[in-house]
């Protein structure tokens, strides 16, 4: 009897344990009443009231958890158990995320359409397995020149004092093989850049750009994809596992149309930003058909040299690039 008594108490515990509440802490740079923030807290009440209280969230919305490296650390020894990250910050942990952010990579959001169909399974499958449960991949849109002067050609750009986030080491190689001079700085910096003259040319979505209020000391926009921004909400993957079975699945479903919603809807904000930017005052360049080839070939020989160095997957590079060529030439499969 005792020892029956024994097996029923620890089956007791450990039914209580699997059923215990969970609340994650997660960090992130957009503010507080943000779209994204809204759509955050909308999931995470759902996921709340679905799975009786089990599962709530706490969200440090504005960076004031800092930046990304400060966030990986934190969720190192368990002060954080996730973030929505950017692609170059959850890049330490999961490089391969930083291809379909390479410099001048796509054209349109035809072909980034394409190319995430055919790879979003394989970089989300690379996140589970470098320790992270996403719940997928949401658009941030194309990043232009945005600049105090404005650049049509290559020799606009010489000399000029380029942002270049302070983990973007790609960015950073392309800029200086353009002969741009990149300066690092934390995102939450780049407006005092702009302000006292430090840098005079970022890149950025028109979306981001109004968001961290850019747009007010910048005059010009060259309307060429630069590269494609991507957010990525990630939680760590032995904290999640502590949930049960039926709580996991609530938690990946809700989260998983909350960030196809998000992914939808952004590209939609992007063109208004980018109507609205025009709006505003700010003038849209168009740069000469000669520059833009050889920023493409630039970047692309340096995209190629980094995954030849180890930075991320040459396998998943080629791939990218192959299928880009495909849809180019009509070949999609």
């Amino acid at each position: 009897m005792r020892i029956r008594g024994i097996v029923i108490a620890a089956l007791l515990l450990f039914a209580g344990t699997a059923g215990a509440a969970q609340t994650f802490k997660i960090a992130t740079l957009a503010p507080d009443g943000s779209s994204w923030m809204n759509e955050m807290r909308a999931a995470a009440g759902e996921i709340k009231q679905r799975t009786d209280g089990r599962v709530a969230f706490k969200f440090y919305p504005g960076g004031v958890m800092g930046n990304d490296q400060s966030v990986l650390r934190k969720m190192r020894i368990g002060q954080l158990h996730g973030a929505a990250f950017t692609g170059g910050g959850i890049a330490e942990v999961y490089p391969d995320i930083q291809i379909l952010g390479l410099p001048f990579l796509f054209r349109n959001v035809e072909e980034v359409d394409y190319l995430r169909e055919q790879m979003d399974a394989t970089f989300n499958a690379g996140l589970e397995e470098a320790g992270f449960v996403s719940f997928g991949i949401a658009e941030g849109g194309f990043a232009k020149i945005m600049s105090t002067t404005p650049v049509r050609s290559d020799s606009d750009l010489r000399d000029e004092k380029a942002w270049v986030p302070d983990n973007d080491r790609i960015s950073y190689r392309v800029m200086s093989a353009l002969g741009v001079s990149p300066v690092k700085m934390p995102i939450t910096d780049v407006l005092t850049g702009l302000q006292t003259g430090l840098i005079s040319v970022i890149g950025s979505s028109p979306l981001g750009a109004i968001a961290f209020q850019w747009h007010t000391r910048i005059r010009y926009m060259t309307d060429e994809p630069l590269l494609y921004l991507i957010g990525v909400f990630a939680i760590d993957k032995k904290a999640f596992n502590k949930l049960s079975e039926a709580d996991r699945k609530v938690t990946r479903e809700v989260m998983g149309e909350t960030f196809r919603k998000m992914n939808r809807q952004n590209r939609l904000d992007d063109r208004k930003a980018h109507d609205a930017l025009q709006a505003q005052g700010i003038e849209f360049i168009t740069a000469s058909p000669d520059t833009v080839q050889n920023w493409r070939a630039t970047a692309e020989k340096v995209n190629r040299e980094l995954a030849k160095e180890g930075r991320y997957s040459v396998e998943l590079t080629n791939r990218a690039y192959q299928l880009l060529e495909q849809y180019r030439a009509g070949k999609a499969r």
